[in-house]
């Protein structure tokens, strides 16, 4: 009798690839339950992180305060960002029929806008909230970060759809 072929290794190999899996499939899970939100933990160009404690020099209960308010907005503006998506699946299905409804296209780009701007007015107030905690310098570095964290994004959106600038 063949070894490879025999019960008891073939069993043998089935429960290690089935361990296999249930561990790689934990390890992922917990990589995506356990992330920074985006603005806590920003990479440099280099890949080294940059974090708001270092850019502003945050005390421990400011960071604490900091990531209470990251936390509490990302949950107020989460519902806005499903419905999004959720046009956005919609729109994009509408587009690809053959004779797509433009009426109906304009009603679901509308509802788009709507939430986005919902979306845009929490983060004004979300960035209020955060300034509120910082020192008048900490303040000025704040606006840097912000400033170079939406222009970044901009930039990155324009060039996914244009291509990268020559």
């Amino acid at each position: 009798m063949n070894f490879i072929s025999s019960k008891r290794f073939v069993s043998t190999a089935l429960v290690l690839l089935a361990l296999f899996n249930v561990t790689l499939l934990g390890v992922l899970w917990l990589q995506n339950s356990h992330k920074l939100p985006p603005l806590l933990h920003q990479r440099h160009h280099n890949g080294q992180p940059d974090s708001f404690i270092e850019t502003l020099g945050l005390t421990d209960s400011q960071n604490l305060t900091f990531r209470k308010l990251r936390k509490e907005h990302f949950l107020k503006v989460r519902p806005e960002m499903e419905t999004i998506t959720v046009l956005k699946t919609q729109l994009v299905e509408e587009s690809l029929k053959d004779h797509p409804d433009s009426k109906k296209i304009e009603t679901i780009t509308r509802g788009i806008g709507f939430h986005q701007t919902s979306i845009e007015r929490e983060l004004a107030l979300h960035f209020h909230e955060l300034a509120k905690v910082c020192t008048p310098e900490q303040r000025d570095s704040l606006k840097k970060v912000l400033d170079r964290i939406a222009t970044k994004r901009h930039l990155i959106r324009v060039e996914r759809s244009i291509g990268p600038r020559p």
